[in-house]
């Protein structure tokens, strides 16, 4: 057996004789403990956090998406169209043409974006799911609006005798004046409500949903014309693959972007608070883990008398340092364990029994991720070997001498 392993572990497992080192060495121990508990408590929280935030816009958004590189709108020929049903791993794609407009409602009024929407749109995105009450009657003359703004102007479901107006700028050059003031400078179009969706406030506000062919003949743009193309893919073949086959069809005038791609700058802040929240409670754990150094120098005097006759016994100084190393990786790396195993129960029963409630009916979100399991421990034991390593390192000749 490995003589410094074996020394440290009798060190680790038996009692000192001075009921003050016994006290420190419980306090180390208990706050490594609750350190590495809340570390992984609080990445947990996070993850699910994370999963929770982008489960609203992964509603809307499909697994590929195709964009323009430049300004608002893009053609797809026909030919384009049989060569993506042609693409390997693609299971359906679904057109679309947004733009911002202006919606009336008798004397209410309010700003969102229009969406013209073809058959296959509800097949390639979860919007299904996001409907509150009415439904996806989504024909001529109708439409589904977000909660928010049904809220916002009042508007009736099925109200056919006095619909919802939608207003978009004509499209052209100069001023209006140079248009002429005996036209309207801006399209309108009747929408009845058939159907409302609720996903989370912004959403809520955001959007209209129309019939393709409606929103078109309202920006005044031909059957061609669209803002973006929704791509739904079966894992049949990798993703990479199908957006460069995708990007050969459609040519370099258009963006294939992913999930993660697609709401970039949210991924990236969540990323950051994520990082954040590591290295402030990583800071935390340093500043406990002193502990660790000082428990070990205290172990270090204590058993002065022990060591002195273990060096004249024949050990080196570098295996009594190795003692204490040892004893101190030990301290941390089973803190950081039970630490994890208490924080895993706390997040199971969490996800098992809902016990922290954000509203009455909505529980906190938290995610068991391995990877966090991993993260933890390493942050201890990396830690663990620095505070070990600067604490052994008082074992000299001379300490052992007096």
């Amino acid at each position: 057996m490995n003589f410094p392993f074996y020394i440290a572990k009798r060190y680790l497992r038996s009692k000192s004789s001075q009921n003050a080192v016994n006290i420190i060495n419980f306090i180390t121990f208990l706050v490594i403990v609750i350190g590495s508990a809340a570390l992984f408590v609080v990445l947990s929280a996070f993850a699910g956090l994370k999963t929770f935030s982008l489960s609203f816009t992964n509603t809307f958004d499909p697994d590929l998406k195709a964009l323009p590189v430049t300004g608002k709108y893009f053609s797809i020929s026909k030919s384009e169209e049989n060569a993506l049903k042609n693409v390997a791993g693609l299971a359906n794609y679904s057109k679309e043409l947004e733009e911002r407009a202006y919606l009336t409602f008798r004397e209410k009024s309010c700003i969102a974006y229009i969406k013209g929407i073809d058959n296959n749109y509800r097949s390639v995105t979860g919007v299904d799911s996001t409907l509150y009450f009415g439904n996806w009657g989504v024909t001529e003359y109708n439409g589904v609006v977000g909660i928010g703004i049904y809220n916002q102007l009042g508007v009736a479901l099925d109200n056919y005798q006095n619909p919802m107006t939608i207003l978009v700028p004509k499209p052209g050059k100069g001023s209006i004046s140079q248009q002429g003031f005996s036209s309207k400078p801006y399209n309108e179009l009747p929408l009845v409500v058939s159907g409302v969706y609720a996903i989370e406030e912004n959403l809520d506000k955001k959007y209209v949903f129309a019939q393709l062919p409606l929103v078109q003949a309202l920006l005044e743009k031909d059957s061609t014309h669209v803002s973006g193309i929704n791509f739904k893919i079966n894992n049949s073949v990798s993703a990479k693959t199908i957006k460069e086959s995708i990007k050969t069809i459609l040519g370099n005038n258009v963006l294939v972007l992913d999930r993660q791609e697609q709401n970039s700058t949210l991924h990236r802040m969540l990323n950051t608070e994520n990082m954040a929240t590591y290295l402030i409670f990583t800071l935390v754990l340093i500043i406990a883990l002193f502990n660790v150094v000082g428990a070990i120098i205290m172990m270090i005097l204590d058993k002065q008398q022990n060591s002195k006759t273990l060096f004249s016994l024949g050990a080196t100084i570098r295996e009594l340092r190795k003692i204490y190393f040892t004893q101190g990786i030990l301290v941390t790396s089973l803190g950081g364990f039970i630490g994890v195993l208490i924080g895993s129960l706390l997040i199971a029963s969490q996800i098992a029994f809902n016990w922290l409630m954000i509203t009455p009916s909505l529980a906190y979100p938290v995610e068991y991720n391995v990877m966090n399991v991993l993260l933890v421990l390493a942050t201890i034991v990396v830690l663990g070997i620095i505070s070990s390593k600067i604490a052994s390192s008082r074992i000299t000749k001379k300490l052992i001498a007096n």
